[in-house]
């Protein structure tokens, strides 16, 4: 353990939540910090009260935040407050060591590793708000709090520690931080990360005898393979490479045509499920789920850059320009009950005049029998997971013929929702059984269908690491 000798120097950083105004500022340390621990009869009471307020914030954020894994992962509004409390606690906890950070340094003997562990943790909060409101400007203050870190390399000294959790959270925070970095498109420093945490894994496997080596090595597998499996390169008359994002930029939407009036009907919710054996992923995110997700949201914006004038200070009333996109659901194998769940707390909320879209890469399931009756649930759907065992997408539990596949979202499933207007899309090598899909209440219905087989015009290209709909989609 190291004394903390250095803050991040970010002058215009905030953690803002705009329902309890919280915010926070990085400020350089106070110089002269004193050295050496005395006995508590030693201390002055006012210093000693220091170091029990001190642990009094570091406990409750701590408790907040293992809190938030206790809160419901659907509805908009259930866990705003709680994200509110624990934004203010991390506030306080961050303006108290700064303030008193030489009494910290000499009476609790403040690490630089616990500092970089509270900055990790504002950068997770700021990362699963992303993940809540689908806003992108809190996925920009995340990687900005995760680049702090690794550019003051709080967790250098970690290595020289006989104490291998403590590598572990380093290695956690690379693993957290390439995520970051992969959803904001920055593959160069990807892969400057992915090497430095394979560094870091050989270091930490050598050193301990630890049970988790093959899963922090098949963490370096997967995120291996989703960069080889994002190979496109675009190119300009001029033949240079041209750096492309599936997000909307403010010049790239284009004008309507002449004549064209917009519609009444507002995107506002998305599903986006990924279920296929066999596909690329990386910490619960395929291939397929990481470029629809981008292709439904804006271009992030800086939140200190939106919310504040170089040296000012913001009142906590002011908020940033609100630049809305649709709220989504990422959901990585779900099973039946659960996509039901999600997909109810959806149509529930879902404002007036708006869509919920539901985007489906799944593998598909084929009915086992011919049946006379051809009905909604007669052409199988796509499948949802289970804990039965599957074979090269083919399941070995053996069913009557007459019976429905239990474990599939057959079309027939989504006709309920259809009491709003639906967008639905099918990436699936079962997309058919969705071609005549009934609408039965009279609102607007779109569904999408990948195709069953390549053209013929792409049949020699490779695309082994997506799905037909993602290719025919890009290209």
């Amino acid at each position: 353990q190291v004394p903390f000798q250095q803050d991040f120097q970010k002058p215009n950083s905030r953690i803002g939540f705009h329902k309890s105004g919280s915010k926070l500022r990085f400020l350089p340390r106070a110089p002269g910090a004193m050295t050496g621990v005395g006995t508590e009869d030693d201390i002055p009471l006012g210093e000693r009260k220091t170091v029990t307020d001190f642990c009094y914030l570091l406990d409750k954020s701590k408790q907040l935040f293992n809190g938030l894994r206790d809160l419901p992962q659907y509805g908009h509004k259930q866990w705003q407050s709680y994200f509110g409390r624990t934004f203010d606690v991390y506030t306080k906890l961050w303006k108290f060591q700064q303030q008193h950070r030489q009494v910290l340094d000499n009476r609790y003997g403040l690490k630089r590793w616990q500092i970089g562990e509270v900055a990790s943790k504002i950068g997770q909060l700021y990362y699963h708000y992303y993940l809540r409101t689908s806003e992108t400007s809190y996925l920009n203050e995340a990687f900005s709090f995760y680049s702090a870190i690794r550019q003051r390399s709080y967790y250098y000294q970690v290595n020289k520690e006989d104490r291998p959790e403590l590598v572990v959270k380093k290695l956690r925070y690379y693993a957290r931080y390439i995520v970051v970095c992969l959803l904001l498109n920055k593959m160069d420093l990807v892969k400057v990360l992915v090497k430095e945490l394979s560094e870091e894994i050989e270091d930490y496997t050598q050193r301990f005898n630890t049970e988790d080596q093959l899963e922090w090595n098949l963490v370096l597998q997967e995120v291996a393979a989703f960069i080889e499996a994002d190979p496109v390169m675009v190119l300009n008359d001029d033949n240079a490479v041209v750096i492309t994002s599936n997000r909307l930029s403010e010049g790239g939407v284009p004008q309507l045509e002449q004549g064209m009036v917009v519609g009444q009907l507002t995107l506002a919710d998305a599903l986006i499920i990924g279920n296929c054996n066999n596909q690329v992923k990386f910490s619960e995110l395929t291939i397929d789920m990481f470029r629809m997700l981008q292709a439904l949201e804006r271009e992030p914006v800086n939140l200190a850059t939106q919310m504040n004038k170089p040296g000012t200070l913001q009142e906590p009333s002011e908020k940033p320009a609100k630049r809305e996109n649709p709220h989504k659901y990422l959901l990585y194998k779900p099973t039946f009950s659960q996509l039901y769940t999600f997909l109810s707390a959806s149509f529930k909320e879902l404002p007036a005049n708006s869509v919920l879209l539901v985007y489906l890469s799944a593998t598909g399931v084929f009915p086992t029998g011919h049946s006379d009756y051809e009905g909604p649930y007669d052409f199988g759907g796509v499948l949802t997971n289970s804990n039965r065992d599957v074979v090269n997408g083919e399941t070995v539990q053996k069913r009557n013929q007459a019976q429905k596949e239990m474990h599939c979202l057959h079309p027939g499933d989504l006709f309920p929702f259809t009491r709003k207007p639906l967008f639905i899309i099918v990436d699936s090598s079962n997309s058919t059984a969705y071609k005549n899909f009934s609408n039965l209440f009279g609102q607007p219905v779109v569904c999408l269908l990948s195709p069953t087989v390549y053209p013929k015009s792409m049949q020699g290209w490779c695309f082994n690491n997506f799905k037909k709909y993602t290719v025919y989609k890009k290209v």
